[in-house]
């Protein structure tokens, strides 16, 4: 089966195919939305989606030839001056195919590169970015980059070096990718000394995380008063930023920290390049986990920050499921009670339902935080502490 779908839009950017393979894998994203909504993060216009199935990804050019001609001949009737792909390609899949729709061809891995490169705004989330894409800049130098600057198209690439000038680049690369190394251990070390400061005051430190737009730092600005940047868009905010949240039921103030948003396929590199900002949560006692409930895709949006906080080492941590965006539900789907227990990959998980827009269950969520901010950091990372709710019920 295959669709295309035209989509009108009033945005004059670059216009851009959007392809996605259904390889029979359970996150596949049939209407391509959330792959749309990251191409117009980045400035991209995406003018048509198209979609197809395959038991596995052709070895040359990921679609097969047919497909390829398909795209190509949308490409041209529709005037798009770049193809972007939902999965990721491999160099020489992306080579090929730029050479067949003579246009650049590029992967989600590269665009969501790109969007952390245009919102980074501390020089440590900088580094972060740079040495992303620096790594990811290692294996595809041929026809692409020439002395590590753009040269065309709107994200990719026409033209570039010859073989002896890749082989320049490609020292350059491994040369700024050993000095970003460097800094960001400095920075690293840094952020260490802040930590064990925080640590001697026996501050409680809660991390909020979440996947990208669920509203994180809109919940933030709501708990601390301040005015970090939120908006309804994929990840608004990349940088940590930290403030200091006073608990009135608890007479005492803790450390809220609001992390940068996860996505599905995240590339590795970024999430090694931003250990040190996903320290953050790592250190945590607590993580606040912001769940966007009025997405139909939050079950699987769930599964994917468990992952990653698999993947940094942070699994363990308590966490409190807040399911925010309370004033986007209809009626209908609004919950019976403000609180609750999630079953969270077999953990029985207290859940608040809020809005940080409107204001509504952040006094309840404010109230849980006391609590466990009372008890000690280390009593507070056993798991059977939280209370269920369901037992103060009248």
């Amino acid at each position: 089966m295959t669709g295309t779908n035209l989509q009108p839009s009033n945005r004059q950017s670059a216009p851009t195919i959007l392809v996605g393979v259904d390889l029979g894998l359970p996150n596949f994203d049939g209407k391509l939305e959330e792959l749309g909504l990251l191409a117009q993060t980045a400035g991209l216009n995406p003018v048509a989606r198209v979609t197809c199935k395959r038991r596995a990804p052709d070895a040359a050019l990921f679609v097969g030839s047919g497909k390829a001609d398909e795209i190509k001949l949308l490409a041209s009737q529709l005037g798009a001056v770049e193809v972007l792909f939902d999965q990721s390609l491999s160099p020489a899949q992306q080579r090929n195919l730029e050479r067949h729709l003579e246009l650049p061809v590029n992967d989600r891995t590269l665009l969501i590169l790109e969007i952390f490169g245009q919102r980074a705004r501390s020089h440590e989330g900088k580094l972060q970015v740079e040495l992303a894409r620096m790594q990811y800049l290692s294996t595809r130098l041929v026809r692409r980059w020439s002395h590590l600057e753009r040269q065309s198209g709107g994200i990719g690439m026409r033209g570039g070096p010859g073989e002896s000038q890749i082989e320049l680049d490609r020292r350059m690369i491994g040369d700024n990718i050993k000095k970003i190394k460097d800094r960001l251990a400095k920075v690293k070390k840094q952020r260490q000394t802040q930590r064990r400061q925080r640590e001697r005051r026996d501050a409680f430190n809660i991390s909020l995380v979440g996947y990208t737009n669920a509203g994180k730092s809109t919940l933030f600005n709501a708990l601390v008063k301040a005015r970090v940047y939120a908006a309804d868009q994929l990840f608004a905010t990349l940088d940590t930023t930290t403030r200091q949240l006073y608990l009135g039921e608890a007479g005492r103030s803790v450390s809220l920290s609001d992390t940068v948003g996860f996505i599905r396929d995240l590339p590795h590199g970024l999430i090694d390049a931003f250990q040190a900002t996903l320290q953050e949560a790592v250190d945590a006692d607590l993580l606040l986990h912001v769940v966007d409930a009025s997405s139909p895709n939050y079950p699987e949006q769930i599964a994917e920050v468990q992952r990653v906080l698999a993947e940094i080492g942070a699994a363990d941590i308590p966490q409190v499921l807040v399911f925010n965006k309370l004033d986007a539900l209809e009626n209908d789907r609004r919950p019976l009670q403000p609180e609750d227990i999630f079953d969270l990959a077999g953990v029985q998980t207290p859940r608040i339902f809020l809005s940080a827009v409107t204001g509504e269950g952040v006094p309840l969520l404010r109230q849980q935080l006391a609590r466990l901010a009372m008890v000690e950091p280390v009593q507070a990372k056993a798991l059977d502490y939280f209370p269920d709710p369901r037992e103060d019920a009248p």
